[in-house]
């Protein structure tokens, strides 16, 4: 009884390990019946046949990077490029995954090698630096196209590293270094055409503004000397007009005739000190006919 009762227990403890599975999490497991695909077992508990059903796959359901292995790709200007890249992949179809394919993994990486290859091939060396993103995209649309076969999705493809050979990085080198020696040239006769530009503009300016400074100095000159000639144009109009009036005063024309006969008198005395040679009237005895004509002057003037 012993014996039956420990084979049962060993036979119930196997029967228990061979029909209750617990598949994880973001897991999915193909359980084959008798050989022969039966179903997929979804994440928790599930009961299977002991010795009839078995988990023949198991596929995880989260996205998977994966390191393409470096190549050597010839581009269209037949340089040699060493290109290393990472691969990012889900399963969505774990039957599929079983049985399109003897290993999908093994399968997206050599396709992934030569869609590389053959975009590479279309493109000369300096389009390879620039068009990075179109090369992404080229690999991930041939490769998920090919890959829906297989129950795996595609989901990016990004280039880790283009090496081209070293005589090839040392040319490149020189001529990053030639354009910026170019471009700092430029730079500098730039700022050199600039200061010219702004040192002309600075002079024509300055000389703007002292043009402007003479016109207006001109300008204040001339009304000065205008206001000035008005000024005296005005006192010597109202001295006139005083001295007229003090001739038509009474005994105003006599002092009139005592000053012109007093400045005649002077007018003489000194020419005779600064002159050697001197010119005089014809008749020095006769000094009251000359005042007399100097006065036929006034005379018209006082009886107006």
């Amino acid at each position: 009884m012993e014996i039956i009762s420990v084979v049962i227990l060993v036979l119930a403890v196997i029967f228990v390990s061979q029909g209750l599975k617990v598949t994880p999490q973001q897991n999915a497991w193909i359980v084959e019946r008798l050989g022969k695909y039966h179903r997929t077992l979804l994440p928790g508990l599930n009961f299977l046949i002991p010795f009839i059903d078995r988990v023949a796959y198991k596929h995880s359901l989260k996205e998977i990077p994966m390191d393409v292995p470096s190549q050597v790709c010839i581009t269209k200007d037949n340089t040699q490029l060493t290109v290393d890249g990472v691969l990012y992949f889900q399963v969505t179809d774990p039957m599929r995954a079983s049985y399109g394919t003897s290993n999908y993994i093994v399968a997206i990486t050599q396709l992934a090698q030569t869609t590389l290859r053959s975009v590479l091939g279309r493109m000369e060396l300096d389009k390879t630096f620039e068009e990075r993103d179109m090369i992404n995209s080229e690999i991930v649309s041939a490769l998920d196209s090919a890959a829906l076969n297989w129950g795996v999705k595609v989901l990016r493809y990004e280039i880790k590293d283009l090496t081209p050979p070293a005589e090839i990085l040392r040319s490149m080198q020189a001529q990053i270094t030639a354009e910026r020696e170019k471009r700092a040239r430029i730079a500098e006769s730039e700022g050199r055409r600039q200061e010219q530009i702004n040192l002309a503009a600075g002079e024509r300016e300055a000389n703007i503004a002292r043009s402007e400074g003479e016109r207006q100095a001109e300008v204040n000159r001339a009304m000065g000397e205008a206001s000035a000639i008005t000024a005296v144009a005005d006192a010597q109009s109202k001295a006139i007009v005083k001295i007229a009036e003090a001739i038509r005063s009474p005994g105003g024309l006599d002092a009139v005739n005592l000053q012109v006969a007093e400045r005649y008198v002077a007018a003489f005395g000194n020419m005779a000190k600064t002159n050697n040679t001197m010119i005089v009237p014809s008749n020095m005895a006769d000094l009251p006919a000359m005042v007399a004509t100097a006065l036929s002057v006034i005379k018209p003037r006082q009886n107006d």
